[in-house]
Order: structure tokens, then sequence, then C-alpha cells
């Protein structure tokens, strides 16, 4: 074919595809180019071109053609005239020197032919090219090298095709790209200015300039200074002469930014309204403005702050996502040059958008950070209010250097509210950490903080304790509220005040002020007042439990001074314990059987009682382990510790004791003796300071004792005690046990001690029936031990049930006393008593007792001595009673039927 011949040697690579159709004079090269030769008739081609950047070897295509025809060379086509005819016999290098002569000439005409047709032209001719075309059809693929030679050698073909089909943007973007790749810089036409080379820049040299912008803005935590950075670069890309920065401080009000460092004076901050500055004018109307500094425009008569020169001014409003008014920031140019353009605002907007983005993260990254300094200071705040048991004074001083650091403030002072005077007083003044290198907090004497008392009202103290609301003052001098002679009586300077409440319930309690912020005219921000308000209330909490703790520290200074006294008055007096000590070996001569079940000490008296208790447990325990002094003690105190109450007394306590070591002397070796001491120990203190008033009634009359121990009230109570005496000074009968059998006593003692709480004998009665019914009980098991030890306390509780019949009379009515007095007490307060708590019930006693005796005496004794049959007597005794108790209600019984 005809590029066949024009450019022998064609090899295929790569693997985009160039389309090279070829029909009758016209010739068509991918999908929008056409080329028209005159002066040849074409015969259809079309060409393959696959073209590649990496340049890799593709296997050739050849193009298929007809076979030669008989008589013609194999190389003959339509520019080899005369090759085959007889008369002359041409040879290869003839072909190949015409070949040579014919693509050249065909190369210089098609420079001079015309283009023709629309894009849409040439995609209809190459589908007619496609339908129509006939004859031979042959594919050659061509090579980058090869393609961009064919493109050369026809630049007049490319510039048609680009200015026809290329757009002016894509036309900067190439000539950006090809300058740069000279490195040589491209003058704006006269009137662009810099928007064209943000415009039409390429990718590569957007990101440079967004990269240095990105480098001014990193690094800086401080929105102020991230945002006049960002002010900086869009002023040195417009060619600003210099750049103000306003921000919103408070609201309504614009304070030029000053840059860290400048060394220039913060001014004073002006109102966001018209009729003033251009700045405050774009921060009222919120639009940007593109204007001159005349001072004709009445919207703004005094035009750029501090500029007496003649200028440009661009002001643009910076605006938060709510809408809300955030920055101003005003671009200058000096003298008579040219004025900001709409290109200027169009690049002022692109910055904007990016670095937008950059203050936003910045301000993100900014209020992590002082969240997590918000929480690191929180955290530590409850660490002191929870970990450290420590003076009020001292906490609140820790809290007070802890919020100065959070709001940056060089001094701060608590003032609390003296509800009788109706005063503020400092309670913590004048905190500083000074120039200390260890920061440790200070505060003024006691003379300088006792001055420091004020009336409410009177100052911004006094005004937010009487108003209860936050203030925010940056200039106290110029507010009338502040009262100056605290700066005169400590000779410091008080330039800025943040004061808030503390509230405790709605009520206020105090105030808390910080004092300076640090830093050349620095003043305190919405920031600090937001963190400030968290912290006001952990100060309030920190207040609060600082109160607490020191009430409580008080209470136990009560505690331990009424203890004191409680236990000098009930505790052992010297000449009772001489007493006793001097009658040691006529005490410890046994002289009567008090091991009988049908002992009951009723005529004995308190000490003579105290003196069998001794005997009872040096017979049990003897005196190898047990100083004798300390057990004499330890028995009068415990006897000093009962109320006097009818049934619940000293001698109560002996008879349950007493019952103990008689059912130990008739079961030897059953018990371990360290069961054996906890179990007479606990019997002996089982109902110390009882009241006379069951669990109920001290739940229900709200006691105190019922606060503290919800379930079995009385029977913790009676517990601690026992603990309290062994605590006393020469009272612990066990100091000689080991710490492990000191542990293991104290334990069973409380186990026993709880067992006489009836509520808790039917689970325990249930629980020991079952295993006994069930043949698995075994003395190896200690959860069986356990339950042998409630029963026999409980029965030993209950010793008064198997005692001789006029004994057991005369016990009852002592129990019924303790029972009407406590049923007295409920129908004075409105409650109706059960009736074996209501006098009105006297004559039904009987029934009450038999009711008792058969469902928990007789049952207890029972289960006990299937266990221990030792015990045995004391169901003897106890059926003769149940007996006599019901026949006494059948008599009771007939009586009432008679009447």
């Amino acid at each position: 074919s005809l590029l066949q011949e024009m450019t022998p040697g064609i090899t295929a690579t790569g693997r985009e595809n160039v389309n090279i159709v070829q029909h009758g004079n016209s010739l068509t090269i991918g999908d929008q180019v056409q080329i028209v030769l005159s002066g040849h008739s074409l015969s259809p081609t079309k060409m393959s071109v696959t073209t590649t950047q990496q340049g890799l070897p593709a296997p050739p295509v050849r193009a298929r053609s007809k076979s030669p025809k008989p008589g013609k060379c194999t190389a003959h086509n339509r520019f080899h005239h005369n090759c085959c005819s007889p008369e002359r016999k041409r040879t290869k290098d003839d072909i190949k020197n015409q070949s040579a002569k014919n693509a050249e000439r065909m190369r210089s005409r098609s420079r001079s032919n015309l283009l023709s047709g629309s894009r849409q032209d040439l995609r209809s001719s190459r589908t007619n090219l496609a339908v129509n075309g006939k004859g031979s059809i042959s594919e050659k693929v061509m090579t980058m090298d090869e393609m961009k030679e064919l493109l050369s050698c026809n630049q007049d073909l490319l510039e048609q095709f680009v200015l026809e089909n290329t757009d002016l943007e894509t036309l900067e973007r190439w000539m950006q790209k090809r300058a740069k790749s000279l490195n040589q810089p491209i003058k704006p036409a006269r009137g662009k200015n810099k928007l064209a080379k943000w415009k039409y820049s390429v990718n590569t040299d957007k990101r440079s300039m967004l990269e240095e912008m990105t480098t001014h803005l990193v690094g800086s935590t401080n929105k102020g200074q991230i945002m006049f950075e960002l002010a900086s670069c869009i002023s040195s890309a417009i060619d600003a002469d210099s750049v103000n920065l306003y921000l919103v401080e408070s609201e309504g009000q614009l304070c030029r930014f000053v840059p860290d460092g400048s060394g220039l004076p913060r001014p004073d901050p002006q109102p966001v309204r018209s009729g003033t500055t251009i700045a405050a004018h774009c921060g009222k109307v919120r639009d940007i403005i593109r204007t001159t500094n005349c001072g004709k425009d009445p919207r703004f008569p005094d035009g750029v702050l501090g500029c007496k020169v003649l200028s440009k001014v661009l002001c643009h409003p910076i605006c938060s996502e709510d809408e809300e008014l955030e920055a101003v920031i005003e671009f200058i140019k000096e003298g008579k040059g040219s004025a900001f353009t709409e290109d200027d605002i169009e690049i002022v907007n692109s910055y904007l958008v990016w670095g937008g983005v950059a203050i936003h993260y910045a301000d993100q990254y900014s209020k992590v950070q002082h969240q997590k300094f918000v929480n690191e200071f929180l955290l530590s705040v409850v660490k002191s209010i929870f970990q450290e048991m420590i003076s009020m004074d001292t906490l609140i001083v820790q809290i007070m250097n802890q919020a100065q650091k959070l709001v940056n403030a060089d001094r701060a002072s608590l003032f609390l509210m003296d509800s009788k005077t109706n005063q503020l007083y400092a309670r913590i003044f004048d905190v500083s950490s000074g120039d200390k290198e260890d920061g440790e907090v200070q505060q003024a004497d006691k003379d300088l903080r006792d001055k420091a008392r004020f009336p409410i009202g009177k100052g911004i103290a006094g005004y937010v304790a009487e108003t209860g609301e936050t203030l925010n003052v940056a200039d106290v001098y110029k507010d009338d509220r502040f009262n100056p002679s605290i700066d005169e009586q400590t000779g410091y300077t008080t330039k800025s005040i943040l004061c808030m409440p503390i509230c405790i319930r709605g009520t206020v309690i105090g105030v808390v002020q910080m004092v300076n912020k640090k830093g050349d005219g620095e003043v305190f921000t919405r920031e600090d007042e937001e963190s400030f308000k968290t912290f006001a209330v952990y100060c309030g909490l920190a207040l609060h439990h600082a109160k607490l703790y020191d009430k409580i520290r008080r209470s136990e200074q009560k505690y331990k001074v009424a203890l004191e006294v409680l236990s000098y008055h009930n505790a052992a007096s010297v000449e009772e314990v001489e007493e006793i000590i001097a009658e040691k070996e006529q005490l410890l001569e046994k002289n009567e059987d008090i091991s009988s079940f049908s002992y009951y000490g009723t005529s004995l008296d308190d000490m003579t009682k105290v003196r069998k208790a001794i005997f009872m447990f040096v017979d049990l325990f003897g005196l190898e382990r047990f100083e004798y002094d300390t057990l004499v003690r330890f028995f009068i105190t415990v006897k000093k510790n009962y109320r006097a109450v009818a049934y619940h007394n000293w001698a109560h306590g002996f008879h349950v004791a007493n019952s103990i070591y008689s059912i130990l002397k008739a079961s030897p070796g059953i018990f371990s003796p360290l069961e054996c001491l906890a179990m007479y120990v606990g019997a002996i203190c089982h109902d110390l300071d009882h009241r006379g008033f069951n669990n109920k009634f001290m739940i229900d009359i709200g006691s105190p004792l019922a606060a503290i121990y919800s379930t079995s009230t009385m029977e913790n109570h009676h517990f601690n005690m026992a603990i309290n005496i062994l605590q006393q000074e020469h009272h612990n009968i066990f100091n000689k046990l080991s710490p492990d059998e000191y542990k293991q006593v104290l334990g069973n003692m409380k186990h026993c001690i709880l067992a006489t709480d009836l509520a808790l004998f039917f689970p325990n009665k249930a629980r020991l029936t079952n295993i006994v019914e069930t043949n698995t009980f075994s003395w190896d098991s200690p959860d069986h031990r356990l339950l042998v030890e409630t029963m026999v306390m409980t029965g030993s509780d209950l010793c008064a049930s198997t005692k001789p019949w006029n004994l057991q009379l005369d016990t009852v009515e002592d129990i019924y006393h303790e029972f009407y007095t406590q049923g007295d007490r409920e129908m004075a307060s409105g409650r109706l008593p059960v009736p074996i708590m209501n006098r009105f019930h006297r004559d039904e006693q009987a029934v009450h007792q038999v009711g008792f005796f058969s469902g928990i005496c007789i049952p207890c004794y029972s289960l006990l001595s299937q266990i221990m049959p030792t015990v045995s007597p004391m169901v003897e005794l106890c059926a003769d009673n149940l007996a006599s108790w019901r026949k006494l209600a059948e008599e009771r019984r007939q009586e009432k039927t008679t009447d």
C-alpha cells in the first residue's frame, strides 16, 4: 500500500492501535484526522498502527495481498511503471530508488493538502470508508517514534487539528508543561494576573503551591496563628503589600491579631458594626468588600484601622459551618497601583478552600489536644478527691493549681460564702506557682487571707456570688464592679479576671477566680470559659467531698472519744479485777456440779456469775495459753456491756454459756479445742448490748444499727461489741494464739453468734435434717460441723425451755415482760404488735408457748440428739415442759369456755 511503501520496515510494538484507513484520494488516521490527497487515485487501504511507550516488540503483522499475475514481479504495485515490461528489465536497486522518490513526492504533496469536515464529518467519512471501501486491505503496525516522525512531517495538519478540537484551558496547561520542561517562565499576557497561574497550572504546580502554604500552617496549634499564616500566603499570591487579620474573641467584638514575637502592642477590640472601619462593616454584612481607603464611604468612614495612606482594600469574611463569624482578612495595596480584581477574589477563594480544610483539621487537632489536657486534668482532680485523704485546704490548693494550668492563669483564688455574715471570705487566696522550678503551689499569708473578706455584691467576685453568673473581664480597671482594694493591699496588678460561681445542688457556695492570663496582652477566651465550667463542677465536688471528709474525720475523733469514755465506764474496774485475782485459788476449786443440764443459776448475783464463767473457761481450756488477769478483765467487761433489760441481760448470757459448757463436758472430743473456744466465748458474748427489741423492730424504727447491718441486725452488733472488748487494752484473751488460730476462732465466733438469729434457724435445721435423713452426715466435713455448731448455739440460747418447770415459768415471765415493752412502743407509734407481744393477749401465753415449743424447741433438740445422743436429757426436759404448757393451755381454754 501507499503508507507501507512510504514507511518500509515498520514493526509492531505496544498496546494502543491507531487505525489508518485509505479510500480513494482520502486518508483517515484514527477517529479524527482525514487527509485528502489530490492528483492520485488511491486504492482502498486499511492500516493498523500499534504504539507503546515501553517500546516492546510485537509480532509483525503481514498484509494480505493477492497473488501476482503470471509474468509480473512480486514487488509490482501502482508505483512500478514498466517494471514488468519485456523491453527493459529493472534491477532491485532501481525499484528501491524509485520507491524512495515516490514516497518523498507524496510527503511534499500531503503537506499542501487541505483538511475538510468537522469531527462529525470525519466520523461519517470513516463510516463511509468502512462501508463502501473496496479493494485490497493491508495492515501494518507503527512504532511511537515512527508515529512522531509522521506527525512532525505534517505539522500543518497537527496545528489545524489542535486549533479546531482543543479548548483554551488544555492549551494553557500544555503551555505550562512545555515551559516547565524547558525551565522557562511564562509571562502572562497584558492585563492578566496570578489567577492564570493558579487556574491553568498543572497539578504539580498546584501541589507545590499548596505544599508551600501547608508548610506555613504545620506546627501551629493556635488558631489565630494558623489563620495569620494562611492570610500571609494569600497576600503574597495576590501581590498585596500588607494584610490584617481580625479575630472574633468575644461576641460582637473584632480584635486584630498580633503574631507572637512581633513586639507590637495588642490593639483594643472594635465592635462588629457599620459606620466605623472596613473590617467591622465586612464582619457585619459578612460579604466580600473591594474598595479604597479614602474615608468617603459612609459605611466605613474610618477605613483601615491605623492606615492613613490611600490604599486599595480587599476585605474577606471567614465564617464557620454554623455561619458564625470567626475572622475577617483585610488585604491592602498601598499607593496608586492596580486595584484588586475579580481574579484576585477567585485566588483568595481558592486558597481559602484548601486553607479552610487545613484550619479545620488544625482546629480539630487543637481541640483534641486541649480535650486531652482537660481529661488529664479532671483525672488528676478525681484522683485527688478519691485517692488522697488529705485536709480540705491541701486538696483545694492542689486543684486550684491544676486549674491555673488549665486556663494558663497567673494566680487563682477561692472565696467561700459565710451565710451567717453574708460575706465572702478567702479560703484559698493568691495561689501561685511563682517562679519555682518544681511548680510547688503557695498561697498568701494568713493575715492577708483574713483581710480578704468583703460583703456579697461588692467587687467582681461579690457580683458573681450574688447573681450566679460567669464573668470574663479583659480589663478590670475599666469595669466599675472591680474592687481595687485587694491590689492595693497586695501590690499586685490585676489586668484580666475569669470568675465563676461554684454551686452544690443549685446553691452558690463559693466563687473561684483566675487572674491575669499569662502572655503579653493575653485575655481569657471562650474556650477558657468552657473548660473552666467543667472545672467548676469538679471544684464543687471537691469542696463537697472535702467537707464530708472533715465531717467524717471529726466524727471519727468524736467516736474515739466516746469509745474511750464508754470503755472507761464499761470496762472492769481495778478494784473488781484485784478482788477476783485474789480469789484465784478458791475460785478454781469445783464446789458444785454446774455441768448438769438442769443447772440454772438464777439465785447468783452478777459477780458470782462472773466467777462461775471464769471457772468454766479455765475448766475447759486451762491457763497454759491464756493469762488469768486478762480473763478476769474480759469477763467483768462483758458483764458490764450487757444492758439491764428484762431477759436479754448478763444472766441470760451466763446461762447460755453454761449450757455450752454442759454440752461440751457431756461430749468430750467431738469438737476441736478452737471450736470449743469459739462456741463458749461466742455464747458468753452472744447478746452484748441487747436493747430488748427484736431485729424487725430495729428496722421499723430506723435504728442506726439497722442502717449498718441490713440482716441479722442485733446479732452482727453483738459480735462487733465482742470485738471492741477484745481490742481494749489488756482484754485480748486470744493474744497467745497464732494468727491462723486467731482468725479461725474469730470466724467461728461470728458464725456461732449469728446462728442465734431464729430467722437462720429454719434453713439451718432443714439442711442438717436432709443430711441426717439421707445418712450422709460426716464429722469429717467442715460444713457438717458448722451446721452442728449452729444447732448447739440455738439449743443453748433456748436452754430455759430445758430447765425445771418452776424455773421455766419465772423465765417466761421475764421474756413476756420484754415482749410487752416492745409491743407498747409499737402501739405508741401507731403500729399493731403481734399477739405474742401484745399485753392485751396475756391470757394466750400458754397457747403461744405450746406453739413455740412444738415448732422450734422440740425439733431443735430432737435433731441435735440424733447427732449427739449425750444431749438427750435436754429433749426429755423440754418435752416435760411442753406437756405442762399444753395442760395449762387447756385449763385456760376451759376457763374461757366456763366464763
